[in-house]
């Protein structure tokens, strides 16, 4: 095991390499609008997996899949060569759906805000059902509750209690 800090240097120039090399050499035309949003390296630098995501359709993903899986030693040749570490870590691609995932919640929260605003509408002009205070108040003719107000806790406990024979 090697320390985090150090792993996670090495996972982020593997993922510049990457897309430096998806930029400049490879030039795959199945390769289609690819971004590399993230690379994982294991805590013995053996293996590394690069995640990415293609703008298009699914046909294009899975193209863009084949292209990667294709060019896969080419680039981890040049990982080695540029990184030094005494073993190139063998890199695996995995389609990222971090940002679909992302397009997908935007979608719902923009539905949940409109079905807000509908609600907010239809409650403009409405009144709340029951009494306008609710809470119980006694009564002006309740004398039971006017003998208890005067009593203090002592003679309401005598009273309370039954007496003993």
């Amino acid at each position: 095991m090697v320390d985090a800090a150090r792993a996670r240097k090495l996972a982020d120039r593997i993922q510049q390499i990457v897309a430096e090399m998806l930029e400049r050499r490879i030039k795959d035309p199945r390769l289609g609008f690819v971004t590399v949003t993230d690379t994982r390296i294991t805590g013995d630098l053996r293996d590394a997996t690069v995640y990415y995501t293609v703008f298009g359709s699914e046909a294009e993903r899975a193209d863009t899949a084949a292209a990667l899986e294709s060019a896969k030693g080419i680039i981890r040749s040049e990982v080695g060569r540029q990184t030094g570490v005494r073993y190139t870590p063998t890199l695996t691609f995995h389609h990222d759906p971090l940002p679909d995932s992302a397009r997908h919640l935007d979608e719902l929260f923009a539905e949940a805000r409109e079905r807000d605003e509908e609600i907010a509408k239809k409650a403009e002009g409405a009144v709340h059902a029951g009494e306008p205070d609710p809470y119980r108040k006694p009564e002006e003719g309740d004398e039971a509750e006017d003998d208890l107000a005067g009593e203090t806790g002592a003679d309401s406990l005598d009273r309370a209690r039954p007496s003993a024979p």
